[in-house]
């Protein structure tokens, strides 16, 4: 583990990190480390459901020859 640190969440929070931790065999930080990538994973296919701009629209459409 790198420099841990703190960080402060409600007891129904922690408690519920705690069984998902206990659930799979890993550690609550490891739990947490999956909720933030499940986060930024969320955050990515937002970005990419997005209706294109115009400039992307043209760039993708652009002819390679």
């Amino acid at each position: 583990m790198s420099d841990p640190t703190t960080i402060r969440v409600d007891r129904a929070t922690h408690e519920e990190f705690r069984r998902l931790a206990a659930r799979d065999h890993v550690t609550v930080n490891e739990t947490v480390t999956r909720a933030v990538r499940a986060l930024r994973q969320d955050e990515m296919g937002r970005q990419l459901a997005r209706e294109l701009g115009e400039d992307e629209g043209a760039w993708l459409d652009a002819d390679l020859g």
